[in-house]
């Protein structure tokens, strides 16, 4: 018996009969040789952790755009903090742990330059809803690796899928990351608000705060205990009603002080532009494009979703920096 081998017997002993057993997989698009050291859930979790499209999630908005200071929230800072919480109540209520980073890990791969502004701008102008959760299986399928995808299993694409709050994931780990990412970003958006001056601890719902904490740290401990309390042996992750009626309104809340304000989406009109005009350029002439997506085109792929492609894929550095070598003028000189 091999160590993955190991493993595997390890989790029928020590798992919940409600997780998902590395040896139970459905498994990937392509068969592989299986690896003597790592499951089939550890060895999803290397591959996102090296690829591109993971290693960009850095420089890409979370919610402020260009903030001014070093300790706001990324796409990437988010990522790791809701693979952080997701990761201790799979832990605790017996789930397995690798499958459940996996997903956390990958869940946002799929998210445009400046947040959900890009995602939007793309839906307004090829007339097709862009979602970054099914984007985000395109990339593991078939844009990372030069083409190959990931080759990851099936678990790992459905909870990438499914994570969003009106979507239900197969599997009891993909609920875990659907919750954990509920908990990480409402407690960090109020974190980075409360850093930028735009909101206060003391200017949250009392009827939120009651209940769920009055700090962003006391917030996070009191909503992962509540689900653990609530999901032991059972096939979901889930709240009781009332924390979760008051996450919700602490949402709605965040939605109205936070997420739609001036000073926070002042620079957000300019960032559609870009989008815009980015994909007007290519629109205008395809084979303006990298070559492996021109490739894609000449190989019959739909041109609108293979540009969308191109402009998901970008940082929000790397976006500007193109916006103005294609729009702004250079300095020049014959000498």
């Amino acid at each position: 018996m091999n160590i993955r081998q190991e493993y595997e017997r390890q989790e029928h002993i020590l798992l919940s009969k409600y997780a998902s057993f590395s040896d139970a997989s459905k498994g990937r698009e392509r068969e592989e040789v299986e690896s003597d050291l790592r499951t089939i859930y550890q060895r999803d979790r290397d591959r996102i952790v090296h690829c591109k499209s993971f290693r960009r999630l850095k420089h890409k908005t979370q919610v402020f755009l260009a903030p001014y200071g070093d300790h706001y929230r990324t796409r990437l800072t988010h990522t790791l903090e809701v693979s952080q919480i997701a990761r201790t109540i799979a832990k605790a209520i017996r789930c397995n742990e690798e499958l459940t980073e996996a997903i956390a890990l990958a869940h946002d791969i799929g998210h445009t330059p400046f947040g959900h502004v890009g995602e939007r701008t793309l839906s307004a102008i090829t007339g097709r809803p862009f979602s970054h959760n099914e984007h985000g299986v395109r990339v593991v399928e078939k844009l990372e690796n030069s083409g190959r995808g990931l080759n990851l299993t099936w678990e790992v694409r459905d909870g990438i899928r499914n994570h969003k709050t009106d979507l239900v994931p197969a599997t009891l780990e993909g609920d875990i990351v659907r919750m954990s990412d509920k908990i990480a970003y409402i407690s960090h958006d109020i974190d980075d608000g409360i850093r930028a001056g735009i909101i206060k601890e003391s200017s949250l719902p009392k009827e939120c705060t009651d209940i769920l904490g009055n700090s962003t740290r006391e917030r996070i401990d009191r909503m992962i205990h509540n689900i653990v309390n609530n999901s032991q042996e059972s096939p979901r992750a889930k709240m009781s009603e009332d924390y979760w009626q008051a996450l919700i309104k602490l949402r709605l809340y965040m939605f109205d002080i936070l997420y739609t304000n001036m000073t926070v989406k002042k620079e957000e009109t300019k960032a559609a532009d870009i989008i815009k005009l980015l994909y007007d350029y290519y629109m205008e002439d395809k084979a303006r494009l990298p070559q492996e997506y021109y490739y894609n085109i000449e190989n019959g792929e739909d041109e609108i979703t293979v540009i969308c492609d191109y402009i998901a894929g970008m940082t929000d550095n790397y976006a500007v920096e193109l916006f103005q070598n294609i729009y702004i003028p250079h300095s020049w000189s014959i000498y």
